[in-house]
């Protein structure tokens, strides 16, 4: 079946894309597993604090969304906004990576402090390519966006309270 394999190929950086981000997710959910019982509930927490189990969902849905968005960035043509897109998803996606060893893993609150505001400060400078490329991508990462801020505050006041 030559049309069956052809659509597969079509589809398949789509799935690359998205498998990516979730084994970014499923890296961090590693360091995140082992430090939720232990360090993690010992810390002194913010009100806004959500409960644990929320982070899962959220993160699985946003990880879907940030390797959509990719992908759609991956698939337009070369242009000046879609290869600033392209080098900033890359970017923004090993920023991600590494918040979870350092905040959860290594327990160093303060420099994942400033991961995450670096993350907060690439994601802005993606969303206007992103946005200009294609914008499902853009619109795709503005739930991302949300959800770091508020993990940008949930950091610091999880720093400010526990230093």
């Amino acid at each position: 079946m030559p049309g069956a394999k052809s659509g597969f190929r079509k589809w398949l950086p789509l799935v690359e894309y998205i498998g990516l981000c979730e084994a970014v997710g499923l890296a961090g959910a590693y360091f995140t597993a082992h430090a939720i019982p232990t360090w993690y509930a010992s810390l002194v927490k913010p009100l806004f604090n959500p409960p644990n189990w929320l982070f899962g969902p959220v993160w699985t849905l946003l990880y879907i969304c940030i390797g959509i968005a990719g992908w759609r960035i991956w698939r337009e043509p070369a242009s000046p906004h879609r290869n600033q897109a392209f080098k900033l998803w890359w970017i923004q996606l090993a920023l991600n990576a590494i918040w979870a060893p350092i905040f959860f893993g290594a327990h160093a609150t303060l420099t994942a402090l400033i991961v995450i505001v670096l993350l907060d400060l690439t994601v802005i400078a993606l969303l206007r390519p992103a946005f200009k490329t294609c914008t499902v991508a853009g619109a795709l990462l503005v739930p991302y966006f949300a959800w770091i801020l508020f993990a940008t505050a949930l950091n610091e006041e999880l720093w400010r309270l526990n230093r």
